[in-house]
């Protein structure tokens, strides 16, 4: 073989691809080099992949499916869908309304309460700050606790309950509203609950994100012309904790949509009157804990799923970075 043509071959075996085998090895190389890492991840991964991936998934497969707990389950295809969107009445009029309006009544309203308070709050010196933050997210705490003890008797729909009591004695009122049964009130007393204990985890987190903040920011701010704390806000507060209002955004969302015993509770009753707080998760709670249709309420499932996704990924667009898609 002459010398230029021991050349190209060299050429052409250094152009050569390795084959599957080599490639595999040099994968399972640099796996266990990592091998630590992949230890520490361990737990998260086995908790992310018992509790939510695979639920997800089989909520997924069954909702193509009637099973009613007792028989073995038959494959309908998109039966479940097609009767949710054109033959349930109760969801086209009740739930998805009720879910809709409640959600942007406490979603965008518990965010934009949480971060009102968090800016104030962080005006506040450190003791009264610590204190007053400690106020308001007791009430996400003891939720449950407080139904019973505070809201029940407040809007109790007797004289003898708090609300018509202090109404009545002021005249405003000539006979006794009922707050939690009245297919008109329900849902405002729903909201106001919800709004009321909804400074919890993401209201922290926008707490220390105004806090963490960089002072000199605000110095260089004012000498480029910013003149009042409104503009402060929203041209340097806001900008400055885009990760903590992500993360706020995205519980907020999640504890609207997740909301469903709340109406349940306060009227006693289930469904509500009328339907008027009955929501997405009560609608599942209905097929899946009291009829047992459970292949209609995975489908109800999958499409609040879908709804809380579509949302979230609206919040990523408003506050998340490119590294965060």
């Amino acid at each position: 073989m002459s010398r230029s043509n021991a050349g190209i071959a060299v050429t052409a075996n250094e152009n050569r691809k390795p084959g599957i085998g080599a490639r595999m090895n040099t994968f399972w190389k640099l796996v266990w080099s990592y091998r630590l890492s992949y230890l520490f991840i361990a737990p998260f991964v086995i908790c992310f992949t018992l509790f939510i991936f695979i639920p997800v998934l089989l909520a997924a497969l069954l909702s193509f499916t009637y099973f009613n707990a007792l028989e073995p389950y038959r494959f309908v295809g998109w039966q479940n869908y097609l009767y949710l969107m054109s033959q349930d009445l109760i969801f086209l009029k009740n739930a998805l309304p009720n879910t809709i309006k409640f959600a942007l009544a406490v979603g965008p309203g518990g965010y934009i309460a949480s971060f009102i308070l968090a800016w104030l709050i962080a005006q506040l010196p450190n003791y009264s700050r610590t204190l007053y933050a400690l106020v308001f997210y007791s009430p996400s705490l003891a939720a449950g606790a407080a139904m019973t003890v505070i809201w029940l008797p407040l809007l109790s729909g007797d004289r003898i309950g708090h609300l018509n009591n202090f109404l009545l004695n002021l005249g405003v009122i000539e006979k006794p509203v009922l707050w939690v049964t009245d297919p008109k009130l329900l849902m405002g007393s729903m909201i106001t609950l919800t709004l009321w204990s909804s400074m919890g985890v993401g209201f922290l987190a926008q707490l220390a994100g105004v806090l963490g903040v960089n002072r000199e920011l605000y110095e260089a701010g004012r000498i480029d012309g910013i003149k009042s704390r409104l503009q402060e806000i929203w041209y340097i507060t806001i900008p400055s904790m885009k990760p903590q209002m992500l993360f706020s955004a995205v519980m907020a969302i999640v504890g609207a949509f997740k909301a469903g015993e709340i109406g349940q509770s306060l009227s006693g009753q289930f469904p509500t009157p009328q339907y008027s707080g009955h929501v997405l998760m009560s609608h599942i709670q209905d097929y899946g804990d009291v009829r047992f249709e459970m292949g209609y309420a995975s489908a109800i499932s999958v499409f609040l799923l879908v709804m809380m996704f579509m949302a979230n990924k609206f919040s990523h667009k408003l506050f998340g970075s490119r590294g965060d898609e």
